[in-house]
Parts: structure tokens; sequence; C-alpha cells
């Protein structure tokens, strides 16, 4: 076996020695060649034979033979359009002793020596002509040869420009490398890659001397070619210290490798081939070249061709190379293009909510899907947030548009949304503060910082643009109020009705501006199903809006057996693998919290109620069996209905709600909210807020139509906690 880099030659350098040291000559890679002798030549020897036998027999019958010299002369003249050189010279001379011999010996009696000699000189003539006909017609053929191997070679890479790296998928493009080389160049061809970059990461850096372990990424041959690398379902390929494809990815540089042992195929390819014809089909010369693009080794792509096809050469070593450097930078854009939309997907989801909380108001389950990779990540979102009084907040967005700009946007605002629900805005008051944010979210868009600190406008203005859906659920009043900006409605699936979309005022999309939100108020009985989607779910290029919303309530209508059913039930009927969108789902049941766990005192204006609201909450928490809870709540009722009947006024009103916690609540009839502030050491007030934030897990205050409700929510202990949970 020999092998050695093939590399184009520069100047001021000694050209690569040739690998090649058959006996046949060269022919171009594409082209089987022949080595036994042609069927045309053994007709030809055996029609001078046969002109001479003629001879014979006219010349015994006494007839004139001069004219078969005629025919003598032409047999050169059409083995030199159809034979080799070579063979044509040994057609010639066979014709020309054929002759001396008929004509100088055996007819001389018949023949004057003027016509001997005449007959002699043709056939020498004949034979010179042929000789020179066959030297053109063999130049010409080589002329057309070189020229239809080149263009056989121009359109290789021609195809391979245009095919390889159709998608932007590493195993694909790889795949297509193989698919393309084939039959056509090689006849078996496999492309090797390193591990990380299948998963769209950087290679480690080289030299890579080996042994090297790859990932064989596609292989491909003929049918009648070498036997499979590899058993099924292997695809991990390592290269021996000092093997050619090691020594390739060691230098750099493509290597060609005549095989002169079936043995010595092992350091090509793992296994040889199998089968009666195995000898013509061991590959008898293989060649190595590197993937590399960006100064980066990829990884290594090897051809092999069995022993009916030539060796390759220098200019097929070229050619592979060439293709081969189109595949890399190929394979680099898919494999940064993997990175990258494996960056933006998790940026994506590191921005949603990693788990569905409980919640005493549902119990919701939520699916996303990313957009197809053609389209890039959304800025779809979805959110379930606890509010005071034991509600919740079920919310559903959309940015407009696509890439790592809309998660971005959809993380601003969905920390937004996170912000202004903290303090209890109802639904169109928030979405109003949502749609003042995007629209400032637009102009800081508008203006993209230059070199010199100054801002240059650019066409973005309307990337920020967002729908939006939120909706307060309470359990004690089983009211549900919703208000949208440019979402599609909700679908409410009543216990003992069908599913319906909920009618709900459709405002504007955020940072659009125009008309105000309006809200919608609907009574929810308890085991109610709430689906609120994206546009993603129900819009497709390949049906109407209108059959993909009735598909959406045929889903829910199903009864399910659980809501992750439901939730893959709705995907797998409205969610196929053409291009679409991404998608945010989230289906809810309904809970209620009915008066064995909520309890409401009116109280006078008059501060003697405080020592009564003490004990009515003591007894109503011993009546549920927390009488460890009662010191806590006794301190905190006592400061909060204080601050009320002092500082508010009429209607006062106590409220305690037990659930996995313990609130305590407390409305007045003032709209002033008391703000928490640390007292001074002389000062006799001012303490009793800071009290209730010391023994409350949280607190804040919640503005009504007629006043103002201040909350607080007090840990149970851990017993009585495991208790409740499932409420």
């Amino acid at each position: 076996m020999r092998s050695a880099p093939l590399a184009p030659h520069r100047a001021g350098t000694e050209p690569a020695p040739s690998v090649h040291t058959t006996a046949e000559p060269q022919r171009p890679g594409p082209y089987t060649r022949s080595v036994r002798p042609s069927r045309s030549f053994t007709f030809l020897l055996l029609t001078v034979v046969l002109v001479a036998g003629v001879r014979l027999p006219l010349a015994a019958a006494g007839l004139q033979v001069m004219g078969m010299s005629d025919y003598s002369t032409l047999i050169p003249v059409v083995a030199a359009a159809l034979v080799p050189l070579r063979q044509t010279l040994i057609v010639g001379l066979a014709n020309l002793a054929a002759g001396i011999a008929a004509y100088g010996i055996i007819f001389a009696q018949n023949m004057s020596h003027a016509s001997r000699i005449t007959v002699i000189t043709a056939l020498v003539a004949s034979l010179l002509v042929a000789l020179a006909v066959c030297r053109a017609r063999i130049a010409a053929e080589g002329r057309l040869k070189h020229l239809m191997v080149s263009r056989e070679r121009l359109a290789l890479l021609s195809e391979a420009s245009s095919r390889v790296g159709s998608t932007l998928d590493v195993t694909r493009t790889a795949e297509e490398l193989a698919e393309v080389t084939v039959r056509r160049f090689a006849d078996h061809a496999a492309v090797d890659l390193f591990g990380p970059v299948l998963k769209g990461e950087e290679p480690a850096p080289g030299p890579h001397g080996g042994p090297v372990t790859l990932r064989r990424a596609a292989r491909r041959s003929v049918p009648a070619s070498l036997a499979a690398a590899a058993s099924p379902g292997c695809n991990v390929v390592t290269y021996c210290r000092g093997s050619v494809p090691a020594l390739s990815l060691l230098r750099g540089v493509p290597m060609c490798e005549e095989v002169t042992d079936s043995a010595d195929a092992g350091n090509c390819w793992p296994a040889g081939p199998a089968g009666a014809d195995a000898d013509a089909q061991v590959p008898h010369s293989a060649l190595a070249v590197p993937l590399r693009a960006r100064g980066v080794t990829l990884g290594a792509a090897l051809f092999t061709r069995s022993r009916h096809r030539d060796a390759f050469d220098t200019n097929d070593v070229l050619l592979a190379q060439e293709i081969a450097a189109r595949a890399a930078v190929c394979m680099d854009n898919a494999c940064r293009y993997t990175h990258e939309r494996a960056t933006s997907v998790a940026l994506q989801r590191s921005l949603l909510p990693q788990v569905v909380p409980q919640q005493p108001a549902v119990h919701a389950v939520a699916r996303y899907l990313p957009a197809d990779s053609r389209m890039g990540v959304g800025g779809d979102w979805y959110d379930v947030i606890p509010l005071s009084g034991a509600r919740v907040a079920l919310v559903v967005g959309d940015v407009v548009g696509h890439g790592v700009h809309a998660s971005a946007a959809m993380g601003r605002l969905r920390a937004a949304v996170h912000t202004l629900a903290d303090i209890d805005l109802p639904p169109d008051e928030l979405l109003t503060h949502l749609n003042d944010i995007v629209i400032r979210l637009q102009t800081e868009a508008a203006y993209t910082p230059a070199g010199g600190g100054e801002g240059t406008v650019e066409a973005g203005i309307g990337e920020f643009v967002a729908t939006c859906l939120y909706m307060d659920y309470d359990p004690i009043s089983q009211q549900c109020t919703a208000a949208r900006a440019g979402h599609p409605p909700p679908v409410v699936v009543h216990p003992r009705a069908g599913a319906d979309f909920l009618d709900v005022p459709a405002g504007p999309p955020l940072g659009v501006g125009g008309l105000p939100f309006e809200t919608a108020e609907v009574h929810l009985p308890e085991d109610s199903l709430l689906a609120l989607y994206t546009d993603g779910l129900v819009e497709s290029p390949h049906h109407g809006l209108d059959e993909r919303l009735e598909r959406l309530l045929k889903a829910l209508s199903e009864p399910m057996p659980s809501l992750q059913a439901t939730c893959d039930h709705v995907l797998d009927m409205l969610v196929d693998n053409r291009t679409r969108d991404d998608v945010a789902l989230v289906v809810a049941r309904t809970r209620a919290l009915d008066e064995a766990h909520t309890a409401a005192w009116d109280l006078l204006d008059d501060l003697a109620e405080v020592a009564r609201a003490r004990d009515l909450a003591s007894f109503q928490l011993a009546q549920w069996g927390l009488p460890d809870a009662a010191f806590n709540a006794e301190l905190v009722v006592s400061e909060l209905v204080t601050n009320a009947i002092r500082y508010g006024g009429s209607p006062v009103q106590l409220r305690l709600i037990r659930h996995n916690a313990l609130i305590c609540e407390v409305s007045d009839g003032a709209n002033t909210a008391p703000h928490l502030r640390r007292a001074r050491t002389y000062d006799e007030g001012g303490r009793g807020l800071f009290i209730v934030a010391q023994l409350a897990e949280r607190w804040g205050t919640r503005q009504r139509t007629d006043g103002k409700t201040i909350w607080a929510e007090l840990a149970l202990p851990p017993t009585r906690v495991s208790a409740h949970a499932t409420l």
C-alpha cells in the first residue's frame, strides 16, 4: 500500500509525487478501463488468416489472385479505425507477413517480379497509413475524452453546489454530499464528523493526530460496490494513529491511497466486502479529504473506488477538495444555525414559567411548542399568577414577529404583567398600562445607538406590537373578569354544556393605540374548563380560520381523563408538522371555595369593634381547627381593623379565607392606600403595618369601586398545609 498527500501545486515547491504505479495507461476517474483484447482485434486477426487461406484454393484453380491484394490493404485501415495503436501494428504486421509469404513465395511462379514488389509495397504503405490514421484517431479521442471528463467534472461540481446545503441541517448536508459523489465520482462515500458538530457546537481544536473518534453522519455506496462499513445502528468510527484519514485530519490536506492488499483496506474502511465477487469489490484506491471551514476541522469525507475503475488522480483530488470545501461551509452554516436556534429556544423557554404553580382557584396545565425552524423562535408566553384573596390570573400573550428580539420583548412584557398584577389592577387597567409600556418599547426600538453615541432611526417601529389576554378568576364569588388586546377569545366549557367562545370585547393590539380596553364578567361554576391560546394554534396557511376554530371547540368538547390529556388532544388535532408559528396553550379547570372556607363579618365604625374582631377571628380559627394560628391572626386582625376604623371609614368588613394559607382581609370605604414606614423611637404610632409585614408572608392593598381592601396572608402550620393542599 502506498499513500501520499495530494494538494494543489504551489509556486516554489515540488509537486506531490504520484501514487499510481499500474502498468495500464491511466484514464480519467469516471471511466472504467479494459485490460483484455477487444473482439475487433480478434476478428481482424481472423480476417488476415481467412484472406490468406482463400488465396490457396484460388491459386490451385488457376484463377487470378492479384485482386486479393486489394482486400489485404484494407485490413490495416479497418484496424486503424477500431483498435488501439499497438493492436493496429500487430494486425498490420500479420497482414504484411501473410502478404510476403503469399505473393513472394507461394505464388511466385504465377506473378512477375514487378507485380510482387507492387503488392508488397502496397501492403507496407497500407500499414504505415493505418498507423498514422490510428495515431490521429487516438489523439482526437484523447482530446474528446479530456473534454468529456472536464465537462463531467464541471457538471458534478455544479450539481454539488446546487444540491449540497439545501437545508440548515448538519446530518442532511452530510447525506447530500455522499449522495452527490457516489456513482459519478466514487463507488463508496462516507462523511464522518466530530460529535459536537452534530449538536451545533464547536469541535475541539486540533491537531487531531489519532486515534480520533468521529460520528458517521452519512454513508452511500453503489449496489455492486463495497459492503457496509459498520453494523446497522453503529455510527461511531475510530481512526487509528497513522491511518490515512487520521493523517489527513492531522495535516489538513487530502490524502490519497492505493490499496495493494485487501488487508490494507482496514486503514480506510473498518470492514471488508463479502460475497462471491469480493475481489472485484475490494477498494483499490481511497481518498480522504478533511472538511474545514473558518480554520476549524469539522470532520472528514472518505471516498473509495473498486478495482473496475481507475484510481484517483490529482485532478480527482482537486475536484473532491473543491466539493468538500463547499460542503464544509454549508455544514458550518448549519452548525452555527443549530447553535443559534438552540440558544434562542433555551432563552425562550427560560423566560417562560418552568412549572405551573398549583392554585386554590384553578387547576391549570400549560403547553408551549416552539415555532418551525424556518420561522425562528417566537414571542408567545403564558402565565398563571396568584392574586390576593385566593384569586388567580390567567395570562396568554404573543409578541408579533420572530427571533431573539421577540423573545426579549416577551420577557419584558411578562415581567411587566407580573408587576402590574401584583398591585391588583383590574384587567382593563392592566392592559392600559401594558399598552403604555409597549409604546415605550417601540420608541426605544426606533433608535439604535451609532458609533458616535447618537441615535439613528430604523424601520422597526412595529417590532414590539403584541397581543394579550388577561383573565381574573375569584373562586369565592366564581366570577371571571377578562379583557383582551387583539388576542383570540378564550374558550369556556361549562360542566353541563358544550364549548363556546367567551364574549370578551376585542380591544386593539398593544402598541397600536385607539379604543380603550373593555372587560367582560361571566359566572363560571365549579369544574368549568377555560382554554387560553395563541394564534399559532388556530391559524394555518392550509385551512381557514373558521374551520380551525370549529376544530378547537370540537377538541375541547370531547371528555378527557385529565387536563394533560386534554392539552395533548388539542395539540394533536390542530398542530401538524408543516410550517407553523409557535403555540402557547393553557387549560384550566375552575375550583370554588364555599362557606366552609370563608367567613365575613361587618363591623361598626367604632374602635370598640377591634376587640370583637379579635374574638370573631379566634372563634372561627378554632372551628377550622387552627388554634396554633390564632395568636398571629389576632395581632394582624387587630392592627388592620384599627387602621380601617381610624383612617378609613364605613363600611368596614373583616373576611377570613382558608386554603393552603390563611388570608385576613379588612375592607373600608376610603380610597387612600396605607404605606409602610419605619417609626422613630419616640413615635407613638406608625408601627401597625410594620407588625403586619413581619407576621405575614405577603400583604398588600386592593382597590375597589367603593373603597379598598388591605389583606395579609399568614402561613399555616405544616400539618394544616398538607391537610388543605388538595382544596
